[in-house]
């Protein structure tokens, strides 16, 4: 298997970890194609014999710093994102941020997301702790969601009430959550994709954006759906089944980034 073989299945993953991490799908994508200019010149710069996952995150770790910092190549991308979830939350530091975002979204245990990011065990451990306790105290929203599946709304709008955030309605069609969208306004939309009466929760929500600009998690059974590569692309895409620990990180990056956002 060729290199670029080995790598095509995770790009897909390290694209929405990109965005995760800087805020938008422009700084997401240049520390993807950073990484890839990166191997095109040096393919040694991996090691196929040893877990490829880790490595490549470990890049796009590295470039995010780089970028961050003004000195990677494509520095020039906007980096407002950056700079609202930066003041906003300056006393969590971003590797915390990504320590947590390594974890509970992309599916790294404590151990490896230390090699990713250079931090001991126990660091990671820390970092994320200190994350979760300051995100909890940061950030609020008003939530509007769009899932047919009751169970699985419950479920949302409990996790999402302990956060301490307020929802502002379920819904479960295109059309209710259009209307939803348009009374409530909301600060943060959670969406399935296929929703009831065989409505598109994909085409809801970009009839809402029309109208409003609001940060969007999609959470779906169907991910390959929204990773195509064409534009727009989620920054934030759960799959199901998820963890509490993963919807529960998504929800406070997401408002990382929000410059709506209340501090609670």
């Amino acid at each position: 298997m060729s290199l670029g073989q080995a790598i095509a299945p995770h790009l897909p993953y390290l694209r929405r970890y990109g965005r995760a991490i800087s805020g938008s799908q422009q700084n997401g994508d240049a520390l993807v194609a950073r990484l890839l200019e990166t191997l095109v010149a040096d393919p040694a710069a991996v090691d196929t014999g040893n877990d490829l996952r880790v490595q490549l995150y470990r890049m796009v770790h590295d470039n995010f710093g780089l970028m961050a910092n003004g000195t990677a190549a494509g520095a020039a991308a906007d980096l407002t994102d950056i700079a609202i979830a930066d003041a906003r939350l300056r006393r969590i530091p971003s590797l915390a941020r990504q320590a947590l975002l390594l974890t509970a979204v992309e599916g790294f245990n404590a151990e490896d997301t230390g090699r990713i990011i250079g931090r001991g065990t126990d660091e990671v451990k820390t970092l994320i702790a200190e994350a979760t306790d300051e995100i909890d105290r940061q950030t609020r929203a008003r939530i509007l969601i769009i899932e047919d599946e009751p169970i699985i709304a419950m479920d949302i709008e409990m996790i999402v009430r302990d956060l301490g955030h307020d929802v502002v309605a379920v819904a479960t069609t295109h059309r209710e959550a259009v209307a939803e969208a348009q009374k409530h306004q909301p600060g943060l939309v959670l969406a399935d994709i296929q929703l009831a009466d065989n409505s598109s929760g994909i085409e809801a929500v970009q009839e809402i954006l029309t109208g409003l600009s609001v940060p969007v998690i999609f959470i779906t059974a169907f991910p390959e759906r929204l990773l195509t590569g064409d534009r727009p692309e989620p920054a934030f895409l759960l799959t199901k089944p998820y963890q509490p620990a993963t919807l529960r990180a998504a929800i406070s990056q997401v408002l990382f980034f929000d410059e709506s956002t209340v501090p609670a």
